[in-house]
């Protein structure tokens, strides 16, 4: 495991950190395509916010895939978006038939997102490793109950092989983004132990399952299979509120999907979400602000961050 010291993620390092930019003709193709597998009947909110965080860090086309009972309704929330219903269990995952149709969608995405306000886990388990074998080359961010899908707590009952938990690991990296609490579920480690020292368990995680792991917290962690270590100590008590996770997820996808790699997307992502916290934090006060508030700030943040 690595020992090099965190290298800290601030504005003067993303400056020399570009990102991709389209040129002053570039159409929406161009500024990429995001496919954001989310929300449940329970949790219409997260795939909302997933999504208009992609487009507001400048994805060009987002669409959604969220469940029947929901899409309506998200579909006029975000009326940006192209919404695909997708059949529902009786837990409120998605059904398992939807990976065929998923698949076809991603064809055709620069960057997939999976797993904001879903629920049943076995159900989403099993759509992620049916996606993950057709989901060749693209940029990919598991979030929230996608992230099971490096360990369930029950084995899923259809996918085609079983698998050895203990032994996983991506055969191409992925973005996963737990906060303390969810990387102690998936390693079976205590919580505080994770707190105590987050460095060692991101860099921990990153390389047990060929990773990129941004371990969310007052210090956020960046950690590579490669052993590259970044540290974030920014934003406020305020960005601990309901959906504040799944408007980072949807920001870090809509970076991949303008062309960034996992680590710079992350790396952009979670400084501009601090950002967002703080610029808020100014005008509303330190706590009460909301997670759907912070999208709205991050295109005026680019252009500042990218300033020379």
């Amino acid at each position: 495991m690595s020992s090099t010291a965190p290298i800290e993620l601030n504005a003067a390092l993303l400056r020399r950190w570009p990102l991709p930019q389209p040129g002053p003709d570039g159409d929406k193709e161009v500024r990429g395509h995001v496919l954001a597998v989310a929300g449940s009947s329970e949790m219409p909110g997260a795939a909302i916010l997933a999504g208009e965080a992609a487009l507001r860090a400048g994805a060009g086309k987002l669409t959604i895939a969220t469940g029947a009972s929901i899409a309506t309704h998200v579909g006029s929330a975000i009326p940006e978006a192209r919404v695909i219903s997708l059949g529902e269990t009786a837990a409120h995952g998605f059904q398992a038939d939807s990976a065929r149709r998923l698949g076809e969608l991603a064809e055709k995405a620069d960057a997939v997102l999976l797993g904001p306000g879903m629920q049943d886990e076995g159900a989403c388990v099993e759509l992620v490793h049916h996606l993950l074998a057709r989901l060749h080359g693209l940029p990919i961010v598991l979030d929230a109950t996608a992230m099971c899908a490096v360990h369930p707590r029950a084995e899923p009952h259809l996918l085609e092989e079983a698998i050895d938990w203990e032994r996983f690991r991506f055969p191409a990296p992925v973005l996963l983004t737990p906060h303390a609490g969810e990387l102690a579920r998936l390693t079976g480690a205590e919580r505080h132990a994770i707190e105590q020292e987050p460095h060692k368990s991101a860099l921990a995680a990153a390389e047990r399952w060929n990773a990129v792991v941004a371990l969310k917290g007052a210090t956020t962690v960046l950690a590579t299979p490669e052993g590259k270590l970044w540290q974030h100590q920014g934003g406020n008590a305020g960005l601990a509120i309901s959906g504040s996770g799944d408007t980072l997820a949807g920001i870090i996808a809509g970076l991949l999907a303008r062309g960034a790699t996992l680590e710079q997307a992350a790396a952009w992502g979670v400084v501009l979400h601090a950002a967002a916290g703080e610029q808020l934090a100014l005008r509303c006060g330190p706590l009460g602000y909301l997670a759907r508030e912070i999208a709205a700030e991050i295109p005026a943040l680019l252009r500042v961050l990218a300033a020379s």
